[in-house]
């Protein structure tokens, strides 16, 4: 993710903007909050037809995420960020395996710590975003 990217985000957070929406990333990219706004980097495309396509295994296009944020109705501030973990398959879509979802947990907890927030995940595999408040 570029410093451009960054700054642009934040720019629409600044100019009043409550829910920054990247998309078609086609893997994990950095969740932020910043000034009590949620900023998502990539959320990906959630269904697509890449299944198959070879040479990007590494980044686990087939992963997606759904996002379920909650915000102030008064303020647009998020109030708590959970998310579920699917795989795509046959062009549909599943709950991701225990392992799967650690890995999502994982990959988007190291790349969004540099941004100020951690991603948890619990006993059900539902993911958190935690950040400072």
């Amino acid at each position: 993710m570029s410093a451009a990217q960054v700054r642009f985000a934040r720019r629409l957070i600044d100019a009043g903007v409550d829910v920054v929406h990247g998309h078609s990333s086609h893997h994990p990219r950095p969740i932020e909050v910043y000034r009590g706004k949620l900023i998502l980097y990539g959320c990906g495309d959630f269904l697509d037809d890449y299944e198959g396509i070879r040479g990007y295994e590494e980044l686990r296009d087939d992963l997606v995420l759904m996002y379920f944020p909650t915000l102030d109705r008064a303020t647009g501030r998020l109030v708590e960020l959970r998310m579920t973990p699917l795989q795509i398959f046959e062009m549909q879509l599943r709950r991701a395996s225990r392992d799967d979802a650690r890995w999502i947990q994982e990959t988007l907890d190291r790349i969004s710590a540099q941004l100020g927030t951690r991603v948890t995940i619990d006993d059900d595999l539902t993911l958190a975003a935690r950040w400072r408040r």
